[in-house]
């Protein structure tokens, strides 16, 4: 520093230089420490919810529900004939290997509680009996088909999660979801619901989040993979020869050629951005959008859903672009992130799901 005609110097050592280092590695833990220990304690009450409604299924006394058929006989058979139409709609929605994987399963942890209320009637309310083994039987495939939701949504996070994405995000961004018809189903005297459905309901909006999930993420190439010209990254800038950050993939092809959406999603824009010509913007679940650039024309429009693989516009040379090609982006929380992971990896790993979900590994993906 030059003060009044002098220099001087300051000399940090070695030393003050590691204790520096040390103190900002300690302000970088904490803060990680602290992000982290606010995802694991949403992800523990998650988890909480699930177990106390799990518990809560098991808690039912035979005692109570016999004294339900004997207070009430004409409210316990409509809820039932409510519960079993029900069931039946969603048997009817359900493809046939599902149901016969989910009967099968359906010899049940409430098996001997089942039995317990059946002999109770049986000895003592003989003319509802036959009432109590069609709640049994409900019963035995709510418990079945929760298992099944419990085991898809399960694999379905392993997915997700072997794709570098947070599911505990992706179920967040699903919270709409949540809830429905089961609602409706109270088996109780005071109308509340039943726990072994309410725990049902519960599994099958978690399965549902993480498999719509899985189908947002960018699994299908939105033009030929051959035909990459640029990558994501530092490049020479194409007009004026500098370096400058290239956020997405392009793929050249000729003008008019169709581009496909990458992933399911609601459109949220159509129109001209600077630099990027006429765009085509998808959201998905979790914060993450796809971005497709410099095209000749479109084929959707904002609001509209589209599914992977939909084409959604041409290929063109509109905006910054010095010939026909399409630019592809994908956007995290608004921050750019390498396509050519996903466009590569999700194929195999959503191919594998979901040839688990069916039960075999002949499954075809999509695109």
């Amino acid at each position: 520093m030059r003060s009044d005609g002098q220099v001087r110097f300051i000399t940090v050592t070695t030393r003050m230089q590691m204790i520096a280092a040390g103190a900002l590695a300690a302000l970088v833990l904490v803060v990680l420490g602290t992000m982290g220990a606010t995802a694991f304690s949403q992800y523990r009450a998650a988890s909480e919810r699930i177990a106390l409604a799990d518990r809560e299924a098991h808690v039912a006394q035979s005692e109570t529900r016999l004294a339900d058929y004997r207070d009430d006989l004409a409210h316990t058979t409509a809820d039932l004939e409510q519960r079993q139409a029900y069931l039946e709609g969603m048997l009817d929605m359900l493809p046939e290997d599902i149901v016969a994987e989910v009967k099968a399963d359906a010899a049940t942890d409430s098996g001997a509680e089942s039995e317990k209320l059946i002999s109770m009637i049986r000895d003592s309310f003989p003319e509802a009996e036959g009432l109590a083994r069609i709640e049994a039987r409900q019963l035995a495939f709510a418990e079945g088909l929760t298992r099944y939701a419990d085991r898809r949504a399960t694999r379905a996070e392993a997915a997700i999660r072997k794709l570098g994405l947070d599911p505990r995000a992706m179920q967040r961004a699903s919270a709409a979801a949540m809830g429905g018809p089961l609602e409706t189903l109270s088996s109780e005297a005071d109308g509340s619901l039943d726990p072994r459905f309410e725990r049902l309901g519960l599994s099958l909006a978690r399965m549902s989040a993480l498999e719509r999930g899985l189908d947002s993420i960018p699994q299908v190439m939105p033009a030929d993979m051959n035909l990459i010209s640029s990558g994501f990254g530092p490049r020479s800038d194409p007009f004026n020869g500098t370096a400058a950050m290239h956020s997405g993939l392009d793929f050249r092809g000729a003008l008019g050629s169709p581009i496909h959406a990458a992933a399911d999603g609601r459109v949220s824009f159509v129109g001209v951005r600077s630099g990027y010509g006429n765009v085509v913007e998808i959201t998905h679940t979790s914060g993450m959008i796809t971005r497709y650039a410099h095209m000749s024309r479109f084929n959707t429009r904002v609001g509209a859903r589209v599914d992977a693989g939909d084409v959604i516009g041409a290929i063109g040379s509109t905006g910054r672009s010095t010939g026909p090609h399409l630019h592809f982006e994908v956007r995290i929380n608004g921050r750019a992130v390498n396509p050519r992971p996903f466009l590569e990896t999700a194929p195999d790993v959503l191919e594998e799901a979901r040839a688990e979900f069916a039960g075999h590994r002949g499954a075809t993906h999509r695109g």
